[in-house]
């Protein structure tokens, strides 16, 4: 695989309702990935425990994307989302920035489900 190969994400054709990301399997616990859907914007999902958590990958600081490399969405840690650009913070749970720049706002949510072992968009 070339350099250029692994910096293009695969992008998922967009079912609307019905398009599947990925097997929740796919996903470890706690975890991240990253994903494009069609022409919507890049989205990431975040596991935690048995809970699922999806944003679009755009920081609300200055709209760069979160992941330094693919998939890479959490703190060391991985108990925060992490912004590589800035080092802001976010809560998993509720995309809150609870440190850095944008402290106050939060990432746009992204609306999913978890249906038959695999996460689907939910709009």
């Amino acid at each position: 695989m070339t350099q250029n190969e692994m910096e293009k994400p695969n992008i998922i054709e967009d079912l609307g309702t019905d398009t599947v990301l990925c097997a929740v399997s796919d996903i470890e616990d706690p975890g991240s990935k990253g994903f494009r859907v069609g022409r919507r914007e890049r989205l990431f999902v975040v596991r935690k425990g048995d809970n699922f958590f999806a944003y679009m990958n755009l920081c609300p600081h200055q709209g760069t994307t979160l992941d330094w490399r693919p998939d890479a969405f959490l703190t060391v840690e991985q108990d925060y989302i992490l912004c590589a650009t800035h080092g802001a913070f976010f809560e998993i749970e509720d995309g809150m920035c609870v440190a850095g720049p944008c402290l106050g706002r939060s990432l746009a949510p992204i609306k999913i489900r978890v249906e038959d072992g695999n996460i689907l968009l939910d709009s």
